[in-house]
């Protein structure tokens, strides 16, 4: 099966509220490695952890993440 690749928005969202990504760090409680590993593609975040990204920016999570299929 292949892997599917998950586009975001977290870089473009992040940027209109004029956050850093250590800002985006701090208030998701994640390191800005993986902040950085998520807006580029090469980290999928967890469940928890995309439910935690949708709240804050009150907005479901496909509307934030959407699969590449």
């Amino acid at each position: 099966m292949a892997e599917v690749s998950v586009k975001n928005k977290l870089r473009e969202l992040r940027a209109a509220r004029d956050w850093s990504q250590a800002d985006l760090a701090d208030k998701l409680g994640v390191s800005r490695q993986t902040v950085n590993a998520i807006e580029t593609g090469k980290y999928d975040p967890s469940l928890p952890l995309a439910f935690k990204v949708a709240r804050l920016f009150r907005q479901p999570i496909e509307a934030i993440f959407a699969s590449d299929e």
